[in-house]
């Protein structure tokens, strides 16, 4: 069965973090030159206590004045973050991310210390990857190639 862990190679390359206390305008940059959507907002030890979107950045900055905006991350960032820890299987957070209309998702574990960013493409990706295999296995099975 597919796992969260399977992902982490690529998930934790593409987390991006920010403090607490850092600026809007900082995510602002770090959305723009990172290849994300979504910033893990983080308290001093490290743990995640939000998220920040392009979404939330745009519609804040638009009440701001642009690059003089001293609104920071967390004035503006999601609290009840949803997230998913590395033991979880691939199927049961694809379904958490359909039913929540979720296009990426933080990878967190129980402290919780996030450890990379799961987007929907991989996660279903790697869930037709391992349907293949299976279907490739049954076949040879009952072909008689694999097991004699």
């Amino acid at each position: 069965m597919s796992r969260v862990l399977d992902t982490l190679p690529v998930a934790s390359k593409r987390l991006v973090t920010l403090s607490l206390a850092a600026p809007l305008v900082e995510a602002a940059r770090l959305l723009s030159e990172q290849p994300t959507h979504l910033i893990v907002v983080c308290n001093t030890q490290g743990l995640m206590q939000g998220v920040v979107t392009k979404s939330d950045v745009v519609r804040q900055i638009s009440h701001c004045t642009g690059c003089s905006c001293t609104t920071q991350v967390s004035d503006v960032m999601t609290r009840d973050v949803i997230s998913c820890r590395p033991e979880q299987s691939l199927r049961e957070v694809w379904g958490i991310m359909k039913e929540k209309g979720l296009k990426q998702i933080p990878v967190a574990d129980q402290r919780p210390m996030p450890l990379g960013l799961l987007y929907a493409n991989e996660a279903l990706e790697a869930l037709l990857n391992h349907v293949s295999q299976e279907e490739l296995q049954l076949r040879e099975y009952v072909m008689g190639i694999g097991y004699h």
